[in-house]
């Protein structure tokens, strides 16, 4: 278990919260003064009303909530969004439809989840050769075959 301070920015949000005992991710939900209607093929900024402090050395990552993107066609536009550790302003998500239909996003709604993982900072080196490997240069689907 690890500890996460966080701070409501505005009397709207909900501090994140874990479906089950063993979910890996903690629902985040929006904070909107007003519901936000997001069109087909659409994109748009839902606020949580929450900033955190990530410890050193770990990364808050934004995934999809499975419900949500099955059913409704939405979730995050970049995928996975990346909350560094000295970050300090709003969570907010950028919510895509990917469906036909306009999706409705209420005050209260659960938008996404958040992993808390470690991470490590590389120092990166030029060389001139690359150490040999049984899949070398084979790229997109080399493995499958």
């Amino acid at each position: 278990m690890i500890r996460i301070n966080y701070k409501k920015l505005t009397p709207l949000a909900k501090a994140p919260t874990y479906g089950t005992e063993y979910s890996a991710g903690a629902d985040l939900y929006a904070a909107l003064e007003a519901p936000v209607v997001i069109a087909p093929q659409e994109t748009a900024l839902i606020h949580t009303g929450i900033a955190m402090q990530i410890p050193t050395g770990k990364v808050g990552l934004v995934h999809a909530r499975s419900g949500l993107a099955t059913k409704q066609g939405l979730a995050p536009a970049n995928k996975v969004g990346v909350i560094d550790s000295d970050y300090r302003g709003e969570i907010m998500v950028a919510l895509h439809n990917h469906g036909t239909l306009p999706r409705t996003v209420n005050n209260g709604d659960r938008i996404a989840q958040l992993l808390i993982m470690d991470h490590y900072t590389a120092e990166f080196e030029e060389c001139e050769q690359l150490d040999d490997s049984q899949r070398g240069e084979g790229g997109f689907g080399s493995t499958g075959k």
